[in-house]
């Protein structure tokens, strides 16, 4: 035996409800898609690709410690990095960025900050900051061991650190802040791959070398 239901009178009314009430659901529903459909294919078209940072050569007029008489690390160096955008519809700005050098994990120079900068679609930007410990510098004792006896034999690794705070800009849009940490390995020669034969001279005019140029790990 079927049922047929009442829409007549009062019930009538709440059919009409209900039947607005899925209509209304069934429109956000399909508008909730619609949005999330148009943010997929901006995103895939527009998402930015993090930039590439490159090691471009490094001068080390000074790295200097004496261990166990001291273990306060004496180091100027230059190094010089480039950076570019590989994003054609994507702009990146470089708000607040420092560089500065690691051995073994440790920061052996004070940071040093970057000029904020703009970078437009598909450029690249070069800095060459100079990288000093001045004095505020003190490696553990094992680390200033270690070091010098990477002097001594001859070669000695640096890692130069880039960190700070990026953001994207597509159109008019600017996105919120996204933090950038790069590692550029670099590879010293120390006389020559001679090394100081136990005497840590502590460098001089090419007394230490930079081997190759190399590409950096980035991210963001």
């Amino acid at each position: 035996m079927s049922v047929i239901k009442d829409c007549g009178g009062h019930k009538g009314c709440e059919c009409e409800r209900e039947k607005l009430y899925r209509k209304c659901c069934w429109a956000l529903v399909a508008l909730t898609l619609l949005v999330l459909f148009v943010v997929l294919v901006v995103w895939l078209a527009l998402r930015p690709h993090k930039p590439r940072f490159y090691l471009q050569d490094l001068s080390v007029l000074c790295l200097n410690v004496t261990p166990p008489a001291s273990t306060y690390l004496f180091t100027t160096m230059q190094a010089t990095v480039a950076a570019r955008n590989i994003n054609g519809r994507v702009g990146i700005y470089y708000d607040k960025t420092d560089v500065y050098a690691e051995y073994k994990g440790v920061a052996i120079t004070v940071p040093t900050q970057l000029p904020v900068e703009y970078q437009g679609h598909y450029d690249q930007s070069v800095w060459s900051p100079f990288l000093q410990s001045l004095d505020h510098v003190q490696l553990p004792l094992y680390l200033a061991v270690a070091l010098a006896q990477d002097e001594t034999a001859g070669y000695v690794l640096i890692d130069i650190r880039v960190d700070g705070w990026v953001r994207w800009k597509v159109g008019t849009w600017i996105s919120g802040h996204y933090h950038l940490r790069v590692n550029c390995p670099a590879l010293l020669t120390v006389n020559d791959g001679k090394g100081s034969y136990g005497v840590n001279t502590g460098g001089g005019e090419g007394y230490f070398r930079f081997q190759q140029a190399a590409a950096c790990a980035v991210d963001v």
